[in-house]
């Protein structure tokens, strides 16, 4: 899968992948509304070359981890950033989601459009389990795929499309939902995808690891 991703990200520039904003907006909304600290860690899952980055930069935010099976992505993502700043507050992880196991606990973690890369159940389970893993008790996990009217591929890859209430559903045994909504994405070519997007709300003892 890396090498597919590797490869898109080579052969496609910004403005020719579907997934690109100037800015992301509902990401931050979101985020705003998860209500964590400045200081607080978040982490962006499957962040690439999202600007998302830039912009928690920019609002102050010191404690930001970027996750992506792509090197190519993250690379991209770095060229933007000056080096002191993104030594200072970012941390940089290139690993496949269902392979890697958090070694730390995050206040926030953002994901949008992994999740709905995952067709089968057991690469769905261990999204869950690493999302159970790595969000601290009362931390946030904020979650955006394709609606049940959304594309059925993204990229030449199959996609699971979602409602809130299956996203819920999916997450219930240590999560809890706090707000949803339906945003359409316009893409840099103009054509429309419905997103579902969840905030979802660690419940009871976390089993992620402390905050270090």
């Amino acid at each position: 899968m890396s090498a597919k991703w590797e490869a898109t990200y080579a052969a496609k520039s910004e403005t020719e992948r579907s997934w690109t904003q100037p800015l992301p907006a509902e990401s931050l909304a979101f985020i705003t509304d998860a209500g964590a600290p400045l200081d607080g860690p978040i982490i962006d899952i499957g962040g690439g070359a999202s600007r998302l980055v830039d912009e928690l930069l920019a609002r102050q935010h010191t404690d930001i981890t970027v996750l992506d099976i792509s090197a190519a992505a993250l690379a991209e993502a770095r060229g933007r950033i000056s080096e002191p700043v993104a030594e200072a507050n970012v941390h940089w992880i290139v690993a496949d989601l269902t392979e890697w196991t958090p070694q730390r606990g995050y206040a926030v973690w953002h994901d949008r459009a992994v999740f709905h890369f995952l067709v089968e159940p057991d690469d769905q389970e261990a999204y869950v389990a690493a999302a159970s893993e790595g969000v601290v008790e009362g931390g946030s996990l904020i979650l955006a795929t394709f609606a049940p009217a959304g594309p059925e591929q993204c990229s030449g890859l199959p996609v699971r499309r979602w409602s809130a209430d299956q996203l819920a559903a999916r997450f219930a045994e240590h999560f809890e939902l706090v707000k949803s909504a339906v945003i359409s994405h316009t893409t840099p070519w103009g054509s429309t995808q419905p997103f579902t997007w969840v905030l979802l709300r660690r419940r009871g003892t976390s089993v992620g690891r402390a905050t270090t």
